[in-house]
């Protein structure tokens, strides 16, 4: 009979483990539309950190969100992507107002952004959460980024390997990526050695504006 408690026991207290766990799980919910008056781009080009920080210097530029596209899993963590098995990459979303800036001048931006040529990689990020990925919303968003890329291959020694796929699903990733860079450059050796860098030789060239 003890025996037989034990066991019960055991299992209870295995299965509560269980469910509070699958509880604890941050979840990334899908996004809300753009507000109106607003466009859209989805794009990633390694970590979505650095892509945010560049592109919320943009004039025009409402929003930019971290966050995770292009996969399979459903509300997927940050932790899964990174096992690179849920087909998602790192992306930002950008809201943006079209009479300010237009997506071809975002994706301007984008190609001076990162290297479109490395394969699932930028820098020592790798693997395929890391890849170069424009995730169109519209038939005029995807001939927009056909030609934005032909015309920027003459700039590449190297084939520009970016992937152009239809978004189906943007999700949000957790609350402790949102505006990284801002909150956390000053303190975090990844973001001095990457990012600081990245955002300076952009100023430099005057593809983004100092600050």
């Amino acid at each position: 009979m003890k025996t037989r408690f034990l066991v019960l026991l055991t299992a209870t207290l295995a299965m509560l483990a269980l469910v509070s766990q699958s509880a604890d799980k941050p979840k990334s919910m899908p996004a809300p539309e753009p507000a109106p008056g607003l466009e859209r781009a989805v794009i990633g080009g390694g970590c979505f950190w650095c892509l945010e920080a560049v592109f919320e210097r943009l004039d025009g530029v409402k929003d930019v969100v971290s966050g995770y596209a292009g996969g399979h899993t459903e509300n997927p963590t940050y932790e899964e992507v990174c096992s690179h098995t849920t087909g998602h990459a790192e992306v930002v979303q950008i809201d943006f107002d079209p009479k300010k800036i237009t997506y071809e001048k975002l994706l301007d931006v984008f190609w001076h952004a990162h290297d479109p040529t490395t394969l699932n990689r930028q820098g020592h990020d790798v693997g395929d959460s890391y890849r170069s990925v424009i995730l169109y919303r519209s038939d005029a968003q995807k001939t927009a980024a056909e030609k934005s890329k032909a015309a920027q291959q003459a700039e590449w020694k190297d084939p520009i390997v970016t992937q152009l796929a239809p978004l189906k699903i943007f999700y949000k990733a957790e609350v402790s990526h949102q505006d990284y860079y801002r909150l956390n450059g000053s303190k975090n050796p990844y973001c001095q050695a990457v990012i600081r860098p990245k955002v300076e030789k952009l100023e430099e060239k005057g593809i983004i504006p100092k600050r």
